[in-house]
């Protein structure tokens, strides 16, 4: 199976045995982050560093300054993280190894955003900002998105890109000293604190039938027993008995057609911008009300926009299914696997994990992540591709 493994710029840049490190690995391919969210990283073997502080998201490459000239909303440069082109050094390096180099670009997950421009941010039942989460709802957000998804999936080089969070982001989220396990709010819980309230989302639940106040008292009301620790959870069933099924559906309607609308221009607009035979894969979840890095979508929809999808296996492959089921051959499915043991992955089962996934419909695997495993863990996946 065709293996890809993620990488950051720094865990290339400065180092010149990185990128024969990567191929020795056994891999064809690197998925290398071009633009990428506020992160703290492990760099276990480079030479000059062991951590790396991204502060704010940001793009790792130079922008194109025309493109974004007079726009409010636009991508942040990295500081020295990420300095001048390091998406670009690292490019060539990664290719000079024998490497096919895609881009990791991750979309509406932006702290900074929210920070600086709180109105873009999703606003839930009790009117709390998510500074994370950009409300894919509001128009400027969306060009916003629409922009740096053709800029920065499209860098030189490059023969594909996977786009990652280009959906809906809620409350889960890994954010700094992160408070908010004390209640398990399950599927249920997690989608109610995901709704969001700005304007556009309210003209949005109106085009549905639906009052945006009070749909906001609903959503409180089918909260407190959640509060109380009073609620069983069992996914969409739990979300219609405490909102109704009516609400519920209109609130999803609303969702999913933002989301699907968004996906379709994002994908379109880095189409234009790519040469001949670029390939376009999102991270995707099967399930369409699901919020995250791995945008709840349609599988049928999703794979007559994009060429395929990443998704997520860590725990198990069985997300693998749907969308093998509804896509065609042509199609890819990559079962994402962590392999840093340090980070809940299991790469010592690697092999069985891959071979359960293309069972189930998986074509690819990509690895996550080359730069943060520890050496051991890498040569337990040098072992592993070696089987496969």
């Amino acid at each position: 199976m065709k293996t890809s493994a993620f990488v950051y710029p720094w865990d290339v840049n400065g180092d010149p045995d990185a990128a024969r490190r990567i191929a020795d690995l056994g891999v064809r391919q690197v998925t290398l982050a071009a633009a990428y969210h506020s992160t703290r990283a492990l760099t276990p073997r480079h030479p000059r560093h062991r951590v790396v502080t991204a502060e704010h998201a940001s793009v790792l490459y130079p922008v194109d300054e025309q493109r974004w000239e007079g726009r409010e909303l636009r991508p942040y440069a990295a500081g020295d993280w990420a300095p001048a082109d390091a998406y670009g050094e690292a490019a060539a390096a990664l290719a000079a190894a024998g490497l096919d180099v895609h881009t990791w670009v991750v979309l509406a997950h932006n702290s900074r955003l929210g920070a600086e421009h709180p109105d873009t941010s999703v606003v839930n039942a009790y009117g709390d900002r998510y500074p994370w989460a950009p409300c894919i709802a509001q128009p400027a957000t969306r060009a916003y998105l629409v922009g740096l998804a053709a800029e920065a999936a499209t860098r030189p080089g490059a023969r594909g890109t996977e786009l990652e969070s280009l959906g809906w982001y809620g409350l889960a989220h890994l954010h700094a000293h992160d408070k908010t396990a004390g209640v398990g709010l399950g599927e249920a819980g997690q989608y109610l604190m995901s709704l969001c309230f700005c304007a556009d989302c309210r003209t949005g639940y109106g085009q549905h039938g639906l009052d945006a106040d009070e749909l906001a008292r609903a959503v409180r009301a089918a909260l407190e027993p959640v509060w109380r620790g009073e609620a069983t959870d069992d996914g969409w069933p739990t979300v219609e008995k405490l909102l109704g099924a009516e609400p519920a559906a209109a609130t999803r309607a609303h969702r999913d057609a933002t989301a699907r609308s968004l996906q379709e221009a994002a994908v379109a607009a880095v189409r234009e911008a790519a040469p001949d035979g670029f390939q376009v894969l999102l991270h995707a979840d099967p399930v369409s009300y699901h919020c995250g890095a791995n945008a709840g979508v349609d599988p049928a929809h999703i794979l007559s926009v994009a060429d395929g999808v990443v998704v997520p296996c860590t725990g198990g492959a069985a997300l693998v299914g749907p969308f093998a089921r509804a896509g065609k051959a042509a199609k890819v499915v990559a079962a994402n696997f962590t392999v840093v043991r340090g980070m809940g992955g299991s790469p010592h089962t690697l092999a069985a994990d891959a071979r359960a996934a293309r069972d189930l419909g998986a074509t690819e695997l990509r690895l996550y992540h080359a730069g943060l495993a520890s050496d051991t863990d890498l040569d337990t996946v040098r072992e592993a591709l070696a089987q496969l």
